[in-house]
């Protein structure tokens, strides 16, 4: 088990409440058939925007230290597959010049699609359990 210097525990909030955002992204993704031709994309996307979960998910990843943050999105890459678990401090390097401020992170980080799944493979990749550090996430 690798040392990420991150909460198993806060990825594992960080998992529960992107599954709640994905969740609604599945109903609200259903066409419209009751006036057929029209589009209803803009309504997603506002929708989306204005959603209570998002906006606790971003303040949850806004109110991370930097490290977490960055350490959390090195872990998002790793579970991608754009690091491998041995280029794990590359990985947290990367994300520490790439994201200098907090909204810009917690802003990037719910702007990829499978989120959860992503963080999921990375924690697992990092050799930790995804189901213990789920357990405590209500």
């Amino acid at each position: 088990m690798a040392d990420m210097n991150l909460s198993p525990d806060k990825v594992a909030q960080v998992i529960v409440r992107a599954r709640e955002i994905e969740a609604k992204v599945g109903a609200w993704d259903e066409i419209d058939r009751s006036h057929p031709g029209e589009e209803n994309a803009d309504a997603v996307l506002e929708a989306l925007r204005n959603d209570p979960a998002r906006q606790a998910l971003a303040t949850f990843i806004s109110e991370l230290s930097r490290g977490e943050q960055h350490r959390l999105v090195a872990l998002m890459w790793v579970g991608r597959g754009t690091f491998e678990p041995e280029e794990w401090d590359e990985a947290v390097d990367t994300a520490e010049e790439e994201f200098v401020d907090s909204t810009g992170t917690a802003r990037y980080l719910l702007g990829i699609p499978l989120l959860a799944d992503y963080l999921e493979e990375g924690l697992e990749k990092m050799g930790y359990s995804v189901e213990d550090a789920e357990k405590g996430v209500v």
